[in-house]
């Protein structure tokens, strides 16, 4: 892979301007009249052939995106880069782009056919209540084999989702329309899932001690972000000095570490605020904040927005 400056692409619209030679090109002719929005996030699907169509000499070129891609290829070849290594994937497979991921694309042949989905945390965050979390899905783990491949039943029944999530966002009017999109893609991936975990095999995958070490960091995060606020809390668990931590994190995933105990705690504080009818001063409390000024202070510099004002625009 050639060696190229790391392009941050933080949603659909950093996509269409660094892959494709049209940038004002529409996803979906179908959405173009359709007004209706809510909330945050965004979920964007496409034919590959179409983006093939439209792709600029990108090889090579890398990137970290600031959300989540999903590819199923039906026809053709592809080879990307993702994280350390290089793939080739053919026909009937699925292949999975984790948010912060360091991607390269090398090469798609001209053939090729198949659907591009990509969402944002905060899109899924609204799915349904009391979802999994989207780092729990082992394609998106770091110490994970990104891709499946499927059979030819499983090739089209992952069409026929994916072609339904796309109507269902096109034809949304209401924000219960909006919602059944939101939970057809939550459907897509726990399907994907579930045939992953039946197919994979467990053996230890391939990966540096670097990227061992930021994996096993994002995992207890997970796990201790409540109770465990600094980054010297888990540099400690982890046997390594808090410095030599964060610069490996940021050298991994180009974010410090310390950015992925507020994104849990961001991304839990929204789903409680969203997902329950608890006061801002118990979700506080349970988030282990000392007082609610506190509270407010981090939620209103992390969003923009008090959580009361989150709420009131997103709950419905």
């Amino acid at each position: 892979m050639k060696k190229s400056e790391i392009k941050e692409l933080r949603n659909e619209q950093d996509f269409k301007d660094f892959y494709l030679k049209d940038a004002s090109l529409t996803f979906c002719e179908e959405c173009n009249a359709i007004s209706y929005e809510h909330g945050n996030g965004f979920l964007e699907i496409a034919r590959l052939e179409d983006l093939k169509k439209q792709q600029k000499q990108i090889e090579g070129k890398q990137t970290r995106r600031k959300f989540y891609s999903i590819i199923l290829l039906t026809e053709g070849r592809i080879e990307e880069h993702i994280g350390h290594l290089k793939y080739e994937f053919k026909p009937q497979t699925m292949y999975f782009v984790g948010e912060n991921q360091l991607h390269a694309v090398e090469y798609w042949s001209e053939d090729v056919k198949g659907i591009y989905c990509m969402f944002d945390a905060d899109y899924f965050l609204l799915c349904i209540k009391h979802q999994i979390k989207l780092n729990q899905f082992p394609f998106f783990d770091l110490d994970k084999e990104p891709f499946i491949q499927l059979s030819e039943r499983e090739t089209g029944m992952m069409e026929h989702l994916f072609w339904k999530l796309n109507s269902e966002k096109c034809q949304k009017t209401t924000f219960n329309d909006d919602l059944l999109t939101r939970m057809f893609l939550n459907v897509i991936l726990l399907e994907a899932e579930r045939i992953y975990n039946k197919k994979t095999t467990h053996e230890n995958f391939s990966l540096s001690r670097k990227e061992q070490l930021t994996s096993q960091f994002q995992l207890l995060v997970n796990q201790h972000f409540i109770e465990k606020r600094q980054v010297s809390d888990y540099a400690y668990l982890l046997h390594v000095h808090p410095n030599y931590l964060n610069d490996l994190v940021k050298e991994v995933t180009g974010l410090p570490a310390s950015h992925f105990i507020q994104k849990q705690l961001l991304q839990e504080a929204k789903s409680r605020l969203l997902q329950t009818n608890d006061t801002v001063s118990m979700i506080a409390f349970e988030l282990n904040f000392t007082d609610d000024s506190y509270f407010n202070r981090f939620f209103k510099k992390q969003t923009g927005f008090t959580p009361l004002q989150f709420r009131k625009n997103h709950k419905h």
